[in-house]
């Protein structure tokens, strides 16, 4: 199975010599696997970071999760950075099934602290099995084929997925051969979730039908990516030339659209709802019908509610896509002489301070950065997002426009004029909350350290 991996790793360039990589380990048998096969490649000099998140939903068990991990971190002698999240009181709070808040909290917790440890890459366990059974979950559910694609070997330039190759089956072979153990979860086998039923009745009974029923999910899967990429630069053409992103809003022209083929119009609703307000979370089939039906009628005008306040409306020869809470947040620039405490106008505020260095970079929040006051001295400007804006990240090469960093990282377009952009002169050394600069890291000739924190930010 190694080799396979490693194959599988190659093929698909998941991994360059020196990498830092985050690796998600829950205790279950796929991510052990998964944390031996990355530390067995030595050649690739890779730094692994082991990141366990605590749901709290299981008590003492949970607690003996991490604690598993946290020896099983020790073993491999790697870093070991930890969470724990109250998953329940997320799902209730933000109306989720637990699944959906435990899949929330847990990505989230990675990409933070991809972004906190320079991380390149973001390691998940997802094997075959998993691909079949999420295949089938969309399917009954109902999707289309960019729904039934699954999981690709990497999401948005961060997730990674190397045993997607290999399934479940030959984990665990893998694990007794090499006598690893590992931990078992109970609410695995609670029928009260789709997958467990999925997992536990559905396939079986499939495999009556045919015993290679996983190996044959998954290789559609993989087909049906392939497609995808093909469509979704048709898509990508087509929304360039009808769309237009604004602030707050996202307009579609009518006589544009309706020369597309009714996939790609789909396709282009989509990626309008994508932009508006950074996933696709309660969008249906049925909703995005009822927009092509605006976007075809023979009236100038029209509305369409959608769900949590995005509405559609039909202007004559346009189709916009708006949110009815949105309010647009007020341009801005604050001019900061030295450290203190301030208010951001749009809400929230921050705080800048000397301090020391922290002795390890691996679990500090996302809103804080510090900063080598030599290289982005005062006075500092603080403002909000203006086309054309570009920094040189942290950990890559070359620039990058912050609209192209918002695109990657999901940020909703109604959430981005509220974020924060820091400045030292003409130099954009901190996106707040989102991604430092090149400019202003600490190194070993730093002499003067600043901690600047963003407190209650409503980005």
């Amino acid at each position: 199975m190694w080799r396979k991996v490693n194959s599988y790793i190659r093929a698909h360039r998941l991994i360059s010599p020196g990498d830092t990589v985050i690796v998600a380990v829950s205790g279950g048998a796929d991510s052990v696997a998964l944390l031996d096969v990355l530390a067995g490649l030595r050649s690739s000099k890779l730094r692994l970071i082991v990141a366990h998140l605590n749901h709290c939903l299981r008590g003492s068990e949970s607690d003996a999760d991490e604690a598993f991990v946290r020896k099983l971190a020790g073993g491999y002698g790697v870093c070991f950075v930890t969470k724990a999240v109250d998953v329940l009181a997320l799902s209730r709070e933000s109306k989720m099934s637990l699944e959906e808040a435990g899949r929330v909290a847990r990505y989230r917790f990675l990409k933070e602290l991809a972004i906190n440890c320079n991380a390149r890459s973001v390691a998940v366990a997802h094997h075959a099995d998993d691909q079949a059974e999420t295949v089938l979950m969309r399917l009954i559910r109902g999707a289309g084929g960019s729904g039934l694609r699954a999981m690709t070997s990497t999401t948005a330039g961060l997730i990674i997925r190397p045993l997607l190759s290999v399934t479940r089956r030959e984990i665990e072979s893998y694990l007794d051969k090499k006598g690893l153990g590992y931990r078992t979860d109970s609410s695995n086998a609670d029928l009260n979730f789709l997958r467990n039923r999925i997992r536990h009745e559905l396939i079986p009974f499939l495999r009556g039908y045919n015993p290679a029923i996983t190996e044959r999910l998954a290789t559609t899967a993989v087909a049906l990516s392939e497609d995808e990429k093909i469509l979704e630069a048709v898509t990508a053409t087509a929304f360039a030339n009808h769309a237009l992103v604004g602030s707050g809003e996202v307009s579609i022209s009518v006589a544009g659209a309706d020369m597309e083929p009714r996939g790609i119009r789909i396709r282009m609703y989509r990626q309008a709802l994508q932009q508006l307000k950074g996933d696709l979370s309660t969008i249906s089939a049925v909703h995005l019908n009822d927009v092509d039906l605006l976007l075809l009628s023979r009236k100038p005008s029209g509305k369409v509610n959608l769900s949590r306040g995005i509405t559609v409306m039909r202007r004559y020869e346009k189709l916009v896509f708006s949110s009815e809470n949105y309010t647009p947040p007020e341009q801005y620039e604050l001019h900061v002489e030295g450290p203190g405490s301030y208010a951001i106008p749009c809400g929230g505020s921050f705080t800048v301070e000397f301090a020391q260095a922290p002795g390890t970079w691996e679990n500090i929040s996302a809103h804080v950065v510090y900063l080598d006051m030599d290289t982005v001295p005062f006075p500092w400007q603080i403002r909000t997002f203006r086309p054309g804006d570009a920094f040189s990240p942290l950990g890559m090469a070359g620039s990058k426009k912050v609209k192209n960093l918002f695109i990657d990282r999901k940020v909703p377009l109604l959430s981005r004029r509220r974020i924060p952009l820091f400045f030292s002169g003409d130099t954009l050394f901190w996106v707040g909350g989102v991604m430092p600069s090149a400019s202003g890291r600490i190194t070993a000739d730093t002499t003067s350290v600043l901690k600047l924190e963003i407190v209650d930010s409503t980005a």
